[in-house]
């Protein structure tokens, strides 16, 4: 069974199923609730909290646990549970400013573990990972669009994620693999900018989700001083984000720039009143890598 998983910072993707956050609580002891996983002795539930970022996700267990609950998960959705053993081939990817460093020792973490057995919603599952392959994260999500740009001459794809903002440069419908890069721009960085003013400021602790309300609109109740400084440092992040771009020798007021990933969909309304993009489109599909990762499995050009 094929199944790809975008293992974000902040959420982790799946095709078939809505996705969860970057977060793990472990217990010693069964805990409440039905959303549990036991893998090795140890109780794994879910958590809103994520984990803190990290450049190297293979450096402990915790994104292989959220991986063995996005494998149940698609398991589930795809109605092919069975207690017997399931092969699994896995799609993952990583940031291209990552992809050639980390690509192996990514699709190692996933394989050469035999049988893997854990009981998810008191169901008990065993999964061999037969295969892994990794792909760029900004190309893979340019393959879902690409018949779309295909008569277009130039246009930019931009991923906005977690803790990266990757982009890459589409010529007639062709992804431009040497025009394909990562910077450190994504909204957790966002996040903490401003969390710290509005702390110094305000001296309040203001956490993610709270944010998100504001940026999406959903916070009616709002302190009006805490969202004018959360609508400010949201501009400023886009407008050095593309200032960054512009820097690169990428142009956003000329060609279609296709805006992907949660963080787009968190900032579309200020990309929007930035003023510095000619002709944005938004893909309101957060699972878009996931999906790509699955098409160029199934095409074959992955990368172990």
């Amino acid at each position: 069974m094929l199944i790809a998983i975008d293992h974000g910072n902040k959420l982790v993707k799946t095709v078939n199923c809505p996705p969860f956050t970057s977060g793990l609580v472990e217990s010693e002891v069964q805990p409440f609730g039905s959303d549990v996983l036991k893998y090795q002795g140890k109780y794994y539930q879910l958590s809103d909290q994520r984990i803190p970022y990290r450049r190297d996700k293979t450096e402990d267990e915790r994104f292989f646990i959220l991986t063995l609950f996005a494998i149940a998960k698609e398991i589930e959705a795809a109605d092919n549970y069975t207690p017997h053993p399931i092969s699994v081939q896995l799609a993952v990817g990583l940031p291209p400013a990552h992809f050639g460093a980390q690509r192996q020792t990514f699709t190692r973490y996933f394989l050469g573990r035999g049988t893997i057995s854990f009981i998810y919603r008191k169901k008990p599952y065993s999964i061999v990972i037969e295969n892994a392959l990794c792909f760029p994260q900004s190309y893979a999500a340019a393959v879902t669009v690409l018949s779309a740009l295909s008569s277009e001459p130039k246009a930019l794809v931009l991923d906005i994620g977690g803790f990266t903002a990757d982009y890459i440069r589409v010529k007639n419908g062709e992804g431009k693999l040497d025009t394909c890069d990562s910077l450190e721009n994504g909204v957790i960085l966002l996040y903490n900018k401003i969390k710290s003013k509005v702390s110094a400021e305000l001296d309040l602790l203001l956490d993610e989700a709270e944010i998100d309300a504001i940026l999406i609109q959903k916070a009616p109740q709002a302190d009006p001083a805490v969202a004018r400084l959360v609508e400010q440092q949201a501009q400023e992040f886009v407008s050095d984000l593309f200032s960054t771009l512009r820097e690169r020798g990428l142009e956003l007021k000329s060609g279609k720039v296709v805006f992907v990933g949660g963080g787009s969909i968190l900032l579309r309304r200020h990309i929007e009143m930035s003023g510095k993009v000619g002709t944005p489109i938004f893909v309101e599909e957060i699972r878009t890598n996931a999906k790509g990762y699955e098409l160029l499995f199934r095409a074959g050009l992955g990368s172990r």
